[in-house]
């Protein structure tokens, strides 16, 4: 299908430059921006496979810390572009329908990968695949006019796109997360954060500060550490708790290697806040 970003990934990411969403840099702290404000953000062939690229490429990017994804114009995402993706999808086979599936899937795993905390900040339109996104991101703050829907029944296929399934009813519940996936109906910013899909609201102009802040903070914690929390977040969904509790033992002993851990206790003897240098 040949569906790869048009512009391979380079590190470090700071001095990447994106063509198919808007990618900035300050600090420790990466920004993705969804850049079609006209269309209410809709992803094409090449944004969806540039932002897996991204967060492949962050598993090997120490200097970025932490990332924070939201949309342009007041909309998160409309999700995959009817016109460029929907369309041509119908002329494929299955082989070629797969390989997009695929590649779709691919970002989620990319995202979940990848060691750094990400936060999506939701205002207006999230629905499909930007539904997705932001499902997939270890934290996200909303507005009260944003608009979430998982809209695959709408347009004929299942609402296990993407690890939904899987996910969404960690995040809300299997009930809530069923009668979303079977109606596609949409779930308002407080609906949203009451079922805890959202930690929290925030006024539409305060929301990409607020998240930059809350990155900003995460970014300064030990790097480590927070990392291996989104790992055990994640390898604990197939564990028994007997199996947990070991992993975590393991994963603290690890994280008591790292010099984040001696400066931690060094600033709590002298009564001053630790300052963590990532190792």
């Amino acid at each position: 299908m040949g569906v790869i970003a048009a512009n391979p990934v380079t590190l470090p990411l700071s001095e990447y430059k994106a063509r198919h969403v808007l990618f900035d840099v300050v600090g420790k702290v990466a920004t993705i921006t969804l850049n079609r404000p006209e269309r209410k953000n809709p992803l094409s062939f090449e944004s969806y496979a540039e932002v897996g690229d991204i967060f492949r490429a962050a598993q090997l990017d120490q200097s970025i810390k932490t990332f924070v994804v939201t949309g342009a114009g007041g909309n998160f995402s409309s999700g995959g572009d009817m016109h460029e993706i929907t369309k041509p999808l119908l002329d494929m086979d299955t082989v070629g329908r797969l390989a997009f599936t695929r590649m779709t899937g691919s970002l989620v795993k990319a995202l979940r990968a990848a060691p750094q905390p990400v936060i999506s900040a939701v205002d207006g339109v999230c629905v499909g695949a930007g539904a997705i996104i932001a499902m997939a991101s270890d934290l996200r703050l909303g507005t009260p006019n944003s608009k979430v829907a998982f809209l695959f029944n709408r347009v004929g296929i299942a609402g296990c796109d993407m690890g939904a399934c899987a996910i969404l009813p960690r995040i809300i519940g299997h009930g809530r997360a069923a009668e979303l996936l079977f109606t596609g109906r949409v779930m308002g910013g407080e609906e949203a954060e009451r079922s805890g899909f959202y930690s929290r609201l925030v006024p539409p102009e305060q929301l990409l500060p607020e998240a930059t802040r809350l990155a900003t903070e995460l970014a300064s914690g030990p790097t480590f550490a927070n990392a291996m929390t989104k790992r055990m977040l994640e390898m604990e969904w197939a564990m028994s708790v007997e199996q947990a509790i070991e992993a975590e033992a393991v994963a603290q002993a690890l994280c008591m290697e790292t010099q984040d851990y001696s400066r931690a206790y060094h600033a709590f003897a002298a009564k001053q806040k630790p300052v963590f240098e990532g190792n």
